[in-house]
């Protein structure tokens, strides 16, 4: 029904209206007695051989939601009902931001994909945090990023003061330095500055009483040469995993019109496009880090093969964004229940 009825309406209008229409419409129905437990009763898959445990968390299932859909942390309860095994917020800045100016997300329809150009819109860490106060015990991830008008050199101050503040109140951290939509930030993804960063992240990690991993959420669009400056870093400062990949500055192999792309602009490509590369990256880190190295495997997931894709490639876990959108709720359903038939 979503993709016959329901997908064809949404996709008429304005990508980032609809996606607040929907997400208000969610939690309004989460409002009526008994529409919690339907929504579970459809799409949530209850089985402990979906367990998976992973830097000292046991997830209940390995599909969860990217970063980026629910960046304040408005709605961790409402999405949890549609079956994920874990939820990631932001990316959070410190100050909350409006990000880059309108329009700024496009659907490739032809190519089953998205170009963001969000630039880490978000209310701020402090926001959120009144949120996370009631989520429960959903596992949630805060992916943390800095303020763009932060320049590089001061960008540390504002990574440890989002992880100093949302301690307490998510299951594990994501460093993102690989948008392409902060001007500079992927110069942070160099050998040097990400190398200082992580390391000034995991000491402030340690002077808490509890230990959260931190991972690094790393471009498609890295060399292998890059990659292995990566793997290198992962194993001299013990990384405790990487999310691979964020989106693509790439347009290359696209059905859609060069008039239409160039027309867009600048922004992040997600989607299909970005699976093979995705998969390709998630092989390469497995096998220069070892198959108990975690990583998070997400772009380009529509199906469950092409979730048993980036598993089968060295992942422990998936996370979905555009393949959510395009598909549906009734994905997560069926990855799982992939898993569960390969058992």
């Amino acid at each position: 029904m979503y993709k016959a009825i329901i997908r064809p309406i949404l996709f008429k209008q304005d990508p980032e209206k609809i996606h607040h229409l929907v997400c208000n419409t969610l939690k309004n129905a989460h409002k009526i007695p008994g529409v919690k437990g339907l929504l579970k009763s459809m799409y949530k898959v209850s089985d402990k051989r979906l367990e998976k445990n992973v830097f000292g968390i046991t997830f209940p299932n390995p599909v969860g939601l990217a970063a980026g859909f629910d960046k304040d942390a408005l709605m961790i309860n409402e999405l949890d009902s549609l079956g994920f095994g874990f939820i990631e917020i932001g990316t959070l800045t410190p100050k909350g931001q409006e990000g880059n100016p309108k329009p700024r997300m496009f659907r490739l329809p032809e190519d089953q994909a998205l170009i963001n150009r969000m630039g880490f819109n978000n209310k701020g860490v402090d926001v959120a945090i009144k949120h996370l106060k009631n989520k429960g015990n959903i596992i949630v991830g805060g992916n943390i990023g800095k303020n763009k008008l932060t320049p590089n050199e001061e960008a540390l101050n504002d990574y440890l003061y989002a992880l100093e503040q949302l301690y307490p109140y998510v299951d594990y951290f994501v460093v993102n330095v690989s948008s392409p939509n902060t001007p500079g930030l992927r110069e942070l993804q160099d050998k040097e500055p990400l190398m200082k960063l992580l390391k000034a992240l995991q000491v402030k990690r340690d002077t808490f009483s509890s230990r959260k991993s931190i991972l690094l959420k790393i471009a498609p669009d890295l060399t292998d040469g890059q990659l292995d400056d990566i793997v290198a870093l992962a194993k001299e400062i013990n990384l405790d995993g990487i999310i691979a990949t964020n989106t693509t500055i790439s347009r290359s192999d696209l059905k859609t019109s060069t008039a239409r792309i160039e027309e867009i602009g600048a922004g992040g490509l997600s989607g299909k496009p970005v699976r093979v590369r995705s998969t390709e990256v998630i092989r390469y880190l497995s096998k220069s880090l070892g198959a108990d190295f975690p990583i998070i495997g997400v772009g380009g997931i529509y199906t469950a093969e092409d979730a048993l894709e980036k598993l089968d490639a060295g992942a422990c876990l998936v996370q979905v964004y555009s393949g959510f959108i395009y598909e549906g709720p009734s994905m997560i359903k069926k990855i799982n229940k992939a898993l569960l038939k390969r058992q």
